[in-house]
């Protein structure tokens, strides 16, 4: 059975930085598309990172040139590395994966498309 558990979440005051982890079991990393996604309260689930089985990337407007998503194969594990926070970027941070072919494009933006998810990690940035 799949299992994501995130980690790495808290409060932080705007500029500066935190790094989620998401511990994956159950399957093998390579094969599969991986994200992250954020809720805020009232708002719609948004995309704000994905990463291929071959390490590209695609992000969200939002956050590009602040955020950075990898992955460590050998540990199966998922990363986000988030600088220069800001108030905006306070949400519920879910990683989530589905099962891609080797070398495919993910899709960073449609959240149906994942078929197994994390319960979340919360962010809260002050001013």
């Amino acid at each position: 059975q799949v299992q994501l558990v995130e980690s790495g979440g808290g409060s932080v005051q705007a500029g500066g930085s935190l790094r989620l982890s998401c511990a994956a079991s159950g399957y093998t990393s390579s094969t599969y598309c991986m994200g992250w996604f954020r809720q805020a309260p009232g708002k719609e689930r948004e995309g704000v990172a994905a990463i291929d089985s071959v390490g590209k990337t695609n992000y969200a407007y939002s956050v590009k040139g602040r955020f950075i998503i990898s992955k460590d194969d050998a540990k199966n594990t998922l990363y986000l590395q988030m600088n220069s926070l800001k108030p905006e970027d306070t949400a519920l941070y879910s990683c989530a994966a589905y099962s891609a072919s080797y070398g495919a494009s993910c899709v960073r933006s449609n959240p149906a498309l994942y078929t197994y998810w994390g319960q979340g990690t919360q962010v809260t940035v002050s001013s």
